[in-house]
């Protein structure tokens, strides 16, 4: 990494020193990390003429074309630490909106697929317990739901994309023709939980309370299958309709 680190500032890309004038051929050197060397066309440049100015803009063209391959190569090859490190969820603090819970009875309206909204839609320790009419049919896409109570709740037809729900409780609350795109429930209860006709594309459920859940005609992908059969907690009946191997 520190020999990657040295081609990339020999590159232009660490803030390396800028020479005003440049009488031998521009390279940039990658033997670091690729064991390959790119030469580049000798630029001869001076502070007078219109034609120096333009010989150099393409020299510089060049350059910024060979460096942007090396930078590519060095982050495709992060060590898995360096990539482990920055996987992980950094929470902003908790909004100070005193409405900011009834703001699930609106939810998001921008980019749902994405979960790209104009405002964080932050639910984290909010109680919507037992609510049967106000989150039927909302996005709530990039919600905050950490520690947040949907004990009982009717999200039929919700929209969740990339939600952040660890530790929430859904105990009892039903997902019917739902969308739940890449959300994390990792560590939450979710004890008689239905997720009947529901998309759960990319939802994670690790350490998560599954006693009495049901999946019946969940549309899951193969590998998220197979991470939910390792659960202990999931019942027999939805073993079979995962088809999860004995």
């Amino acid at each position: 990494m520190a020999g990657t680190m040295s081609a990339l500032a020999n590159c232009g890309l660490m803030r390396a020193p800028v020479h005003h004038s440049i009488t031998s051929s521009t390279t940039c050197d990658t033997t670091a990390s690729a064991s390959t060397r790119i030469a580049l066309p000798p630029v001869h440049c001076s502070r007078e003429g219109r034609d120096s100015k333009e010989v150099v803009s393409t020299a510089e063209a060049f350059k910024n074309a060979a460096c942007g391959l090396l930078l590519s190569f060095s982050l495709a090859t992060a060590s898995p630490s360096f990539a482990a490190q920055n996987s992980q969820m950094r929470l902003p603090p908790l909004s100070t909106d005193p409405n900011r819970c009834e703001r699930a009875f609106t939810g998001n309206t921008i980019g749902q697929a994405n979960g790209v909204a104009d405002k964080v839609l932050d639910l984290r320790m909010c109680d919507f317990s037992n609510d049967k009419t106000n989150l039927k049919g909302k996005t709530l896409s990039a919600a905050l739901m950490s520690e947040a109570k949907f004990d009982g709740a009717d999200l039929t037809e919700v929209i969740m994309s990339k939600a952040y729900a660890v530790g929430a409780s859904f105990k009892g609350s039903v997902f019917t023709n739902a969308v739940v795109d890449r959300v994390a429930f990792d560590k939450s209860d979710m004890q008689g939980v239905q997720f009947i006709n529901t998309v759960l594309s990319g939802s994670t459920f690790e350490g998560a309370n599954l006693e009495g859940a049901s999946f019946e005609n969940a549309l899951i992908g193969y590998v998220d299958i197979q991470k939910l059969c390792k659960n202990p907690t999931l019942p027999e009946e939805s073993r079979i309709d995962l088809a999860c191997k004995p």
